[in-house]
């Protein structure tokens, strides 16, 4: 990924972030919910626990994620009898 960004001529800081156990690198120091759109994942949908301790949805819009973070993402499913 870092190459492929240094190729096109952007300096952009690669990160290595922990999401759900696995590691993952991101560009630049994305938000919370920058990081959950690149997953795909409704916010409404979601919990988000940042290194151990619950994340207040009313901060992911502006708390900036850092090396070496670590996420857990729960999504919450609807169903059952």
């Amino acid at each position: 990924m870092e190459a492929a960004l240094r190729a096109a001529g952007t300096a952009v800081k690669i990160m290595r972030i922990y999401v759900n156990g696995a590691e993952k690198e991101v560009a630049g120091e994305p938000t919370i919910a920058d990081l959950l759109a690149q997953l795909g994942l409704p916010p409404a949908r979601v919990a988000v626990e940042l290194n151990h301790a619950l994340s207040p949805r009313q901060e992911w819009n502006s708390r900036r994620l850092a090396e070496g973070d670590r996420l857990e993402v729960v999504q919450f499913v609807g169903g059952g009898a």
